[in-house]
């Protein structure tokens, strides 16, 4: 499913849409969902919300603002728009539902300094997130805690 077929699920601001762009968000996988940090505010432990993904679409989230505001929050938003993201965990609840355990509930995305980048390498700007290109190619793993 790509990221403008999601979209088009979800209703949300333009402003939204932007903070959804520039605020550094971090993502982690877990076996709830998508762990999202925003790492713009001076303490970004407190500002780390669980957005559950269903069907590939980024259907909630724990944060205040999804709950008090009409439409789909930042997190979700940002959930949505890196399709490697909702790739990654429609493929670990496949996993999961499939019979293979996962040994660790998190699993974290981090740069890799290969130089044998794909053509098709769609790494930058996904935040530390590695693109299906470089994973299928080798390039990069996605890294076991």
């Amino acid at each position: 499913m790509s990221s403008n077929n999601v979209l088009s699920h979800l209703t949300f601001t333009n402003r939204v849409a932007k903070r959804t762009q520039y605020e550094a968000l971090e993502f982690s996988l877990t076996t709830r969902g998508v762990l999202v940090r925003n790492t713009s505010h001076a303490k970004p432990a407190e500002h780390e919300y669980l957005v559950t993904v269903h069907d590939g679409i980024p259907i909630a989230c724990e944060c205040p603002a999804d709950d008090r505001y009409d439409g789909a929050c930042k997190h979700r938003v940002g959930v949505a728009i890196r399709t490697p993201i909702l790739q990654a965990v429609t493929d670990h609840s496949l996993a999961a539902d499939g019979g293979i355990q996962f040994e660790n509930e998190t699993e974290t995305y981090a740069e890799d300094s290969d130089s044998n980048q794909p053509a098709d390498c769609d790494c930058d700007g996904l935040g530390g997130f590695p693109c299906w290109p470089c994973v299928r190619s080798g390039r990069r793993d996605l890294p076991e805690e």
